[in-house]
């Protein structure tokens, strides 16, 4: 069985005051990259997330892609938090 995991965690201190955007990338069940919005680039955990992270942080078009997914963390929060953060 091969596994492919690719998931995306959003998240937040005080509201949209902090946002961090944290990018998983699991292959049979290890983690092998991750992308950090704090760090601000790929970080590799075996020679393929390396390999993987050396080349998607060299690429511009990649990498403020990332950067902007954290503005679509933020836009995601404001639209739910209605009926999920202020929910009592």
């Amino acid at each position: 069985v091969l596994q492919w995991l690719h998931k995306a965690e959003c998240l937040f201190s005080n509201g949209t005051e902090k946002v961090r955007l944290v990018v998983r990338f699991i292959y049979n069940r290890e983690e092998f990259l991750m992308f950090n919005s704090d760090v601000g680039h790929f970080v590799g955990f075996t020679p393929l997330g390396e390999k993987n992270a050396k080349k998607w942080n060299s690429d511009p078009a990649i990498m403020e892609f990332m950067r902007t997914h954290v503005d679509r963390c933020r836009h995601n929060y404001e639209v739910a938090a209605p009926i999920t953060v202020e929910r009592r």
